[in-house]
């Protein structure tokens, strides 16, 4: 600011700062070059903005003279309240200046031109997932609850679907549950690149299941019935029920066969369980099927709580028939898990966090352990522990739940853990699915699994020749993935897209060479591009795409480039660019020609 009159005889000044909502003052530092080292600062925070004052310690008069040429009074520090997910430009500006003379006479100065620019643009740097890492699978999204449904060469994850909550003041908080009422489903045919189908909405009025309030913890089944490939969704209403859909198709749309849970607080196969929630099912090599559910600890039976439990499913899937078997997991707190490797059926769930004395051979806190046995209905036989909590591995705990599922003739196990939340500074209980192969050992038993951010290799490459959707990403930065039609079962397409923001695939196997690209694009802004890249958001550039606007965002084009240089096996990165500050395009699909 212009220095103060030297014979002014000012005995304070004073001032209003208007700062934006989403910032806070942490601290004011004044220019001790330009001000008497009497000087001293103090400020409150009210109504109209925060209130500055500015005076001397010892009664002298307070001046400012600009000796270090920066014209800088003080320097005033800000902190964010909230985590940024999207651009922001706000403005922090001083709203009035008025100095108090000894006489005790005010003046006021004109502050209208005295104000600073907020800006933020979300990063370009991969945040929560960075290549190479194939862990956690996605960082455009959360995921949580894993479970894992192959299908015609390709692995479906269902999870529950975590989204952040805000307080009043707009600050991220704990993750609550109560307002989860989705299934988010990811799938690959390669485990390394993975396509978003979006999510399902299972509950509440808009929901598939009307009588239920929250879908947590989902398991998928598929069955051929009457000739017909049919695919179940079992979920947790909360801790209070578990109800189930079906379709057509792994993707959906779904419909709730029975309008009622499945399994209800009144029905006999509750009584004992704590919560009842957390299924998972399996179909046998006979056709019948079992679903497993529960958890919980009744007071004072931690070491036995004795709250998991089997059940018979009709062969319409949407029944149970005949009694539920009590499963004696020790330990036993939630997430049940059901596979059948030859004749042996293993039951794997998460162990409560009791710490009291442990008996030994006991299972540790919030692992996942194992049982098996020669039946689907049991008796079973505890054998260990195959996964430490996620704390172990990740410096983050929490719950612990997993599925494990075979894919190519090779053992995978899906959990969750909260890496993507605490890259992003909110390790508050969202969590995103991981991806770590499983080993059994020629007695039968499972050697334990090292989770990690690596995860697992590719089991195939991507033909860049077959077109592809632009929603199938192995790593990504500021983009989100959107529905075109804002509804269950539309088109997924890249959204949400800003200057300097990208996605990849890997191991894409371009032979030879590729000699065009083409991409389905729409949008309303003008000059904008897709940077073709390979093996990095900065690495050898082989094409670049002119993105024209469509005039609406609801019509698509082809935008097609020449490519130079892309051949043998690399990863491939779409960097887009364009006018900062506005939403560029939508990205639909793409595909490379020979």
């Amino acid at each position: 600011m212009d220095e103060l009159p030297v014979d002014a005889d000012i005995r304070e000044m004073q001032a209003l700062l208007q700062v934006p909502p989403s910032f806070e003052v942490t601290g004011i530092i004044l220019n001790n070059a330009n001000v008497n080292p009497s000087a001293e600062v103090e400020y409150e925070t009210s109504a109209e903005g925060i209130k500055l004052r500015i005076h001397t310690s010892d009664g002298s008069s307070l001046t400012y003279v600009n000796r270090d040429a920066s014209r800088t009074l003080a320097t005033i520090s800000i902190k964010l309240l909230q985590e940024l997910t999207k651009p922001m430009s706000e403005e922090m500006k001083i709203q009035s200046v008025e100095v108090v003379h000894s006489d005790n006479t005010t003046q006021s100065y004109d502050a209208s031109g005295a104000s600073a620019q907020i800006v933020y643009a979300p990063p370009t740097e991969a945040v929560g997932k960075t290549p190479p890492n194939g862990n956690p699978l996605v960082a455009h999204k959360f995921g949580a609850d894993p479970y894992a449904l192959v299908f015609n060469g390709r692995v479906y994850i269902y999870a529950t679907n975590d989204v952040l909550q805000y307080d009043d003041a707009g600050k991220v908080k704990d993750n609550t549950y109560s307002d989860i009422n989705k299934i988010s489903v990811i799938s690959s045919d390669d485990l390394v690149n993975w396509t978003d189908h979006g999510a399902i909405v299972v509950a509440r009025h808009e929901g598939a299941a009307k009588w239920a309030t929250q879908s947590w913890a989902p398991a998928a089944a598929h069955k051929v019935i009457d000739g017909k490939d049919k695919f179940f969704l079992y979920f947790a209403n909360n801790a209070s029920g578990i109800g189930v859909l079906t379709s057509d198709s792994p993707t959906g749309p779904w419909v709730d066969p029975i309008g009622k849970a499945l399994i209800s607080r009144s029905d006999a196969g509750a009584q004992g369980v704590t919560w009842l929630f957390d299924p998972a099912v399996l179909v046998d090599d006979d056709g019948k099927a079992y679903i497993y559910y529960g958890g919980g600890i009744q007071e004072g039976q931690e070491a036995m709580p004795n709250t998991a439990r089997v059940m018979q499913l009709g062969d319409d899937m949407a029944s149970v028939v005949g009694e539920a078997q009590v499963i004696p997991a020790p330990f036993m707190f939630e997430d049940a898990g059901i596979n059948k490797v030859g004749d042996t059926y293993y039951y794997t769930y998460c162990t409560n966090f009791y710490n009291g004395e442990r008996p030994e051979g006991s299972p540790p806190a919030g692992e996942i352990a194992y049982m098996t046995s020669s039946s689907p209905m049991g008796p079973w036989t505890y054998q260990g522990t195959i996964l430490k909590n996620p704390g172990f591995f990740f410096g983050v705990g929490g719950n612990n739940h997993h599925a494990m599922f075979q894919f190519n003739n090779s053992w995978y196990i899906a959990y969750h853990a909260q890496t993507l939340s605490k890259a992003m500074g909110v390790a508050q209980g969202y969590r995103s699915t991981h991806l770590n192969q499983v080993t059994f050992n020629e007695d039968g038993s499972i050697q334990e699994i090292a989770a990690d951010l690596k995860g697992v290799d590719a089991v195939k490459t991507l033909n860049p020749y077959d077109r592809t959707g632009a929603e199938t990403i192995a790593w990504s930065a500021g983009i989100n993935v959107v529905p075109t039609g804002g509804a269950e079962g539309s088109n997924m397409v890249v959204g949400d897209i800003d200057n300097g923001d990208w996605t990849a695939v890997a191991n894409v196997d371009f032979g030879e060479g590729a000699s065009t690209f083409t991409a389905v694009v729409s949008g309303t802004t003008e000059g904008s591009t897709i940077e073709v890249r390979l093996d990095g958001p900065e690495g050898q550039l082989v094409g670049t795409v002119d993105v024209p606007s469509t005039g609406a965002e609801d019509k698509w084009v082809e935008a097609t480039t020449p490519i130079q240089g892309a051949a043998g096996i690399h990863s491939v990165y779409f960097v887009f660019s364009g006018k900062p500050e506005e939403k560029l395009f939508q990205f639909d699909s793409w595909q490379f020609g020979r």
